[in-house]
């Protein structure tokens, strides 16, 4: 098996449980990298906890599929690309919740900037140094979203039926959040975007992830691998099932896998 590109996801896979790379872990990616196989950051994410987040030497060198796809960047490539939902369906999603779910906590990204119908500072979901600036309902329609995000809302699968076909319609977080964005991307979709940038076939990617938005890049990749913490879904899929993110499980895999291209 030739890999030329390794793609993780953070939350649940290259972090811990306290939101840090580990020792260990941040070796084996800096292996990969000085073994010349590319290294994508593939999360739900923005850009401001993937800059808070990694350590300064694998941002630096690695790619960014941020939103899950719909923010592509590799900075010494000169690639920057933005892929947000229309500014009629943000507008229909913020509308029907507004109307309907008035207890939700509702946030839409726009390019990095966070909006919110009211604060919350619930760390399991977002970076606890940033804030988002309290907008009203008709100032969060306004905008054409990057993403959108619901929390403590009653019943997933009616929003699941209303958006899904107007949206990428994503729970994760064991049900706790709903994610939304444009039904044109997806973190396969960022992973593809900059191999073609690059010239390196999907079939050459590993992918590493933990949670339901990893579904797509494990049928794309030519390699994956669930952490021992993975949703069961994601490890019925996978072709190997490595030790859980609190355990170095990246770096475990990772390092047998770099023996394989030896």
């Amino acid at each position: 098996m030739e890999l030329r590109a390794i793609a993780l996801d953070l939350d649940g896979t290259l972090l811990n449980s306290a939101k840090e790379v580990s020792a260990l872990n941040r070796a084996a990616v800096l292996r990969v990298l000085e073994k010349g196989l590319r290294v994508i950051i593939a999360t739900a994410r923005p850009p401001r906890s993937v800059a808070e987040l990694l350590p300064s030497e694998l941002l630096e060198r690695a790619s960014i599929v941020c939103y899950n796809g719909a923010i592509v960047r590799d900075r010494a490539a000169g690639i920057d690309e933005h892929y947000p939902m229309t500014s009629e369906v943000t507008a229909e999603v913020i509308r029907y919740c507004g109307e309907y779910l008035p207890t939700a906590h509702l946030s839409v990204e726009v390019n990095d900037k966070w909006y919110a119908n009211r604060d919350l500072a619930d760390g399991a979901f977002y970076h606890p140094r940033f804030r988002p600036e309290l907008a009203t309902y008709e100032a969060l329609a306004s905008r054409a979203a990057t993403k959108i995000l619901l929390t403590e809302y009653l019943d997933a699968e009616v929003l699941r039926e209303r958006f899904a076909p107007l949206t990428q319609f994503v729970v994760t977080d064991g049900g706790a959040l709903i994610q939304m964005m444009s039904p044109a991307v997806s973190k396969t979709s960022g992973i593809l975007r900059l191999c073609g940038h690059y010239g390196i076939q999907g079939s050459k990617v590993a992918v590493f992830g933990d949670d339901h938005n990893d579904f797509d890049m494990f049928r794309m990749a030519g390699y994956s691998v669930a952490m021992g913490n993975a949703v069961q879904e994601l490890k019925d899929i996978a072709n190997e099932t490595t030790a859980s993110n609190d355990d170095d499980g990246v770096a475990i895999a990772l390092e047998r896998l770099l023996v394989l291209q030896q």
